[in-house]
This record gives C-alpha cells, structure tokens and sequence, in this order.
C-alpha cells in the first residue's frame, strides 16, 4: 500500500503544482491528472480530505464497497483510511467537477476543532454511505470550499483561524444535510431497521450468544454492509435510539421471556444471552427495568 504523506506530495501524483500552504489545499476536480496508476490501487493518505464530486467517471473503493460518482456527492476521509481507484479507471478518468479539500492534522493544533472534528462520525462512513446534495446545498458546500480557496492566496496570522471557521462551517452544513438524507430516505432506513430487527431475532432465536458472546454493532452493521457509526447514526435519526441501544433492548426482551417461561437460573440466563459474567447481566437488567432479575421474576410468582 502507498502512503501519501503529505498535501505536497498529492498535488505531485495529481500532476498540480506546489500547494501554497503546506497543511491546507483545495484542489478542483476538474484539474486532477493521475499519474503512477499503480499507486491507486491501494493507498492512504496522512491528512484529511473531504470531497464534493459530480460527474466522475471512475468508481472509488472502500474496502469491498465501490461507489460510482455520478452526482453531486460529498465524502470525507480521515488519515490512515484506506482507499482503492482501480487501474482501469485511474487511466481514463474524464476530466469532472467539484473540489477536494485537504487539510493535515497539524492544521489543527491547539484549536477546539482538533477535539471536535473526532465527533463528526461521518468520517468513519464508507463511499456507499456518501452524502447526496440537493443543488442548494451543493451550491452552499461549493461557496465554503471556494472561501477557503481564496483565503489562503494572502496567508497572513488570521489565515489559519479564518479557514479553520470555514472547515467547521462545513462540517456543520455536512451535518445538518446527512440529518436531512436520513429524513428523506426513510424508506430506505425503515428497511434497514426491519432488516436489523430480523438478524436480532434469529441471533437470539438460534442461540448464538451462547456459541458467539454478545451481538455486538460491528458484527450487526457488517451484515447490513454499514459501517457501525452510520447505522447508530441513522437509528438515532430514526428511532431516537442507538444501534446498541437496539440491542440492548433485544437483549433485555430476551432475558425477560427466560426469567417469565424457564427455571434456568440467573446465572445460566446470562449465560445464554452470551455474558461472560452474571454480574454485567444483572447490572445492565436492573439498568433498563429498574429491577434485578429476581426481583422481575417474581413478580410472575
């Protein structure tokens, strides 16, 4: 695997001249020119990059996912991530519209978005879970992008705190706009929720936790072909609740029907649900009922 290390040096594999500022660049799509195909094959990058793409005629791979850009689309990539631009289309990729903005960490040294940015958890999304605008919001994301372009061509002491508001600027309006998709493709999430509630089922159903430990949102969202951070985040939207407080509650519908039809113990009830010890299963329990197993259990008696 490549790895890019630094803004310098991505301006050189895309055939762009120097960056004025060592640690921040917007690079227009359109002026990309890919050299060294061999390198996109497999490669990270030690830097952040967020993207606003129309119109590429290539398909970018994270992990096993490939996503065409054939619409306005933002991504955001953090550094160590790691990506895929098969050959073929490295080769011939078609000149295309938008902007990719580049900022290293050291951008953010000693200012409240080196903290914050760790909460945006679209960064932890793959290409498929991309952000789709609207052409008001495209317009509005290309008008922030276009601002930081400007301001580093006079870099003075304000240059740094003026394009750091602008990159919190846009990560805001990214936020508010995924809130946005996830309201409009309700549909689609509902589907995704059923399809959650089902592999839910038949983990309990089948007994697994007994063989396998606890579901957990990883091993839920893998089989979804979601990260973990975009199913929570779309739950959230959704339902007002986490991924793992879904399975949580599973958890706890499951307990519930062994304490209320079965004799087995406490301690082989957590067990079942795949504790490793009964004291985390009577924590959590008493968390979620306000009542310890026992207690819950005779109130069938």
């Amino acid at each position: 695997m490549h790895i890019i290390h630094s803004i310098s040096e991505k301006h050189r594999l895309v055939s762009m001249p120097e960056p004025l500022h060592p640690l921040v660049s917007v690079i227009r799509i359109s002026d990309m020119r890919f050299t060294d195909s061999e390198i996109w094959e497999h490669f990270s990058l030690n830097f952040y990059c967020i993207s606003l793409k129309r119109s590429v005629h290539g398909k970018t791979k994270y992990g096993q996912q490939y996503y065409d850009y054939n619409k306005g689309v933002m991504t955001f990539v953090t550094p160590k991530q790691v990506l895929s631009l098969p050959t073929p289309q490295a080769d011939t990729l078609d000149p295309a519209s938008g902007y990719a903005l580049l900022f290293h960490p050291d951008f953010l040294y000693k200012h409240p978005l080196a903290t914050r940015i760790k909460n945006y958890g679209f960064f932890s999304y793959t290409v498929n879970e991309a952000l789709h605008l609207s052409d008001k919001e495209e317009k509005n994301i290309a008008e922030i992008f276009q601002m930081i372009d400007e301001e580093y061509q006079r870099i003075d002491r304000h240059t740094q705190d003026i394009i750091l508001s602008q990159i919190d600027l846009l990560l805001n309006y990214s936020n508010r706009f995924y809130e946005r998709q996830f309201i409009t493709r309700k549909a689609v999430n509902h589907d995704l929720l059923t399809r959650m509630e089902q592999l839910l089922n038949a983990y309990f159903e089948q007994e697994e936790t007994s063989k396998n430990g606890l579901p957990t949102v990883e091993s839920i969202a893998e089989k979804l072909n979601l990260t973990p951070h975009y199913l929570s985040d779309m739950l959230r939207s959704l339902t007002g609740q986490t991924a793992q407080q879904h399975i949580h509650e599973k958890l706890i519908e499951k307990a519930k029907e062994y304490l209320s039809v079965t004799n087995l113990t406490v301690g082989e009830i957590a067990y079942q649900l795949g504790f490793e010890y009964p004291q985390s299963f009577n924590k959590l329990f008493k968390k979620k009922t306000n009542s310890s197993p026992l207690e819950f259990r005779q109130t069938f008696n």
